[in-house]
Formats: structure tokens, C-alpha cells, sequence
């Protein structure tokens, strides 16, 4: 039986883009929202980055689909102006796995950042320095195991996601068809060895990135009782 493997690379390289986007965009979020000072806009702001999450996949890529099609004014502005296009092409594979994915950056990002001691920036401040060294030297560090916790959980979202994809990039056969889409034709077509495998090799990517997961869990665990 002969697989394409394709979808495996397209994924594996989706997810990898998807990740560098959405970790530094989730941490720079987390730690704007957390330094807002009205609770109204926190709220408000809140809601609007966690707003991928619980919206259907599908909604999520139709809404990207408006924004960035081709026919579109921002899709158009990037197609005749810049020479790029977004929908359907591997960039919005990884469009629409990073907006479906950032929710769970940012919300990691945030309670890690949310839990640590505030007297550390206290005295950060109290030395003269600047809010962004603060950030940077005090803050991200100690809230580090559980950045990274939610960098892993983005990872695999990014890998697993559908909805959103099959919307604004399609399922173009080597371009734009990821592991999830490529489950779905096979199943379609009635491959279903075909199907079998992408399946299979989902499972393992998602069931070793969650164990690395517990695993560095538990080894920062330890370090913190020591």
C-alpha cells in the first residue's frame, strides 16, 4: 500500500510556522491585557483574543475567508500590491491554524504570567527598572514552564486543525491538504488504509507532544520542590 505522505510534511511545516506566530504574538498579548488597567477593557479585550476558541472552526475560517479572499479588499491589497496570495495557498494553512490556535497561547501565557509573585516586579521597579526589562528579565523567566506548557498545547492544535483550513486554504492535493483534510478525503474517496494511516500518525504526534508535556511538567515540578 502505497501513502502520500505529503499531508504530513504540510502539516508538520504548518504547525511549526503556526507556533512561531502564535507564541511570541500569545506572550506579548498575555502581558498587555494583564497590564491593562480598566477591568472593562480587560473583559472586553479578554473575550475577543479567547473568541477563536469556542467559535466553530468553520465561523472562524468564514470570517478569515471574508478578510483575505481574493476578491476581497485586504486578500486583493496583498495579491495586486504585494505579490502574495493568501487564500488558498499554503499561508493560509498557516493563517488559519494560528488564529485557531493563539487562544490556547494566550490563555497559557496569560495564567502563567498571572501567577507569579507580583513583589518580584515590586522590587524590580523599586530598582529602576523599566516595565519591559521587568517583563523580560523577571517576569517571562518565572512564568517560563507554563509558556512553554501552552506553546506545546498550540502546537498540537495548530497540527490538528480543520474547519478553518478547509475554508480559507481548501484541500488542494500537496499545497494546502494537512493531515486532518487528508483523513477526511481518504475517508471520502473510501481509502480507508489510506484514512487509517493519517490517523495513525496524528495519534503519535498528539500522544508525544502531550507526554513531553507531563514530562516537563513534572521535571520543573521537582525542580521547584528541591
Amino acid at each position: 500500500m502505497s501513502v502520500d505522505l505529503s499531508p504530513l510534511w504540510i502539516s508538520l511545516h504548518t504547525a511549526a510556522a503556526t507556533i512561531a506566530v502564535v507564541f511570541f504574538l500569545g506572550v506579548l498579548a498575555a502581558w498587555w491585557v494583564e497590564n491593562l488597567h480598566s477591568e472593562g477593557a480587560k473583559i472586553l479585550v479578554d473575550g475577543i483574543f479567547t473568541l477563536p476558541m469556542v467559535l466553530p472552526p468553520t465561523v472562524a475560517g468564514f470570517f478569515l475567508l471574508v478578510i483575505f479572499g481574493n476578491n476581497r479588499a485586504v486578500g486583493s491589497f496583498f495579491r495586486e500590491v504585494l505579490g502574495i496570495q493568501i487564500a488558498f495557498s499554503w499561508l493560509a494553512t498557516v493563517l488559519a491554524a494560528a488564529v485557531i490556535a493563539f487562544p490556547l497561547m494566550y490563555r497559557s501565557a496569560r495564567g502563567a504570567l498571572a501567577q507569579v509573585d507580583k513583589g518580584i516586579m515590586e522590587a524590580g521597579r523599586s530598582l529602576g527598572m523599566t516595565e519591559w526589562r521587568i517583563f523580560w528579565r523577571l517576569h517571562l523567566p518565572c512564568a517560563f514552564p507554563g509558556i512553554i506548557s501552552g506553546g506545546l498545547l498550540a502546537f498540537a492544535r495548530g497540527l490538528g486543525e480543520f474547519g478553518a483550513t478547509a475554508m480559507l486554504a481548501g484541500n488542494i492535493a500537496g499545497k494546502t491538504r494537512t493531515l486532518p483534510l487528508a483523513v477526511y478525503s481518504a475517508v471520502a474517496a473510501g481509502d480507508w488504509d489510506s484514512a487509517s494511516v493519517y490517523v495513525a500518525i496524528i495519534v503519535v504526534i498528539c500522544l508525544a507532544v502531550v507526554i513531553g508535556l507531563n514530562v516537563y511538567q513534572c521535571q520543573c515540578k521537582h525542580r521547584q520542590e528541591r
